[in-house]
């Protein structure tokens, strides 16, 4: 199996997959109100997000409540966000935080 990288209007999601066609299935299942826009084979079986460029400093845990408000949100961050401070009573800057945070993770 390869690894490849599907881009739709509103994701890139990372999936290992046979073929370029088993990937678009995958993301046309998931999604289906997405339009597949790339889909590209990775050269590697590693894909690599860097917590840096992205700002974050130090070990960060996955949070089960922002990666559950993701899930709900269909991965919408901003609506993620909402249910996040609905569901925590966290502050907008917290919720984004670890939404964000949970996306670079790879929720």
């Amino acid at each position: 199996m390869a690894m490849y990288e599907i881009e739709t209007n509103a994701h890139i999601m990372i999936s290992w997959a046979e073929n370029e066609e088993q990937a678009r299935s995958y993301a046309e299942d998931n999604y289906p109100e997405e339009e597949v826009l790339r889909i590209s084979k990775r050269p590697r079986d590693l894909w690599v997000i860097s917590k840096r460029l992205l700002g974050l400093d130090g070990a960060s845990d996955p949070c089960d409540t922002a990666r559950e408000c993701l899930s709900r949100a269909s991965g919408d961050k901003v609506h993620a966000i909402r249910l996040f401070m609905m569901d925590t009573g966290a502050d907008l800057h917290e919720a984004q935080r670890a939404i964000e945070t949970n996306m670079s993770l790879g929720w």
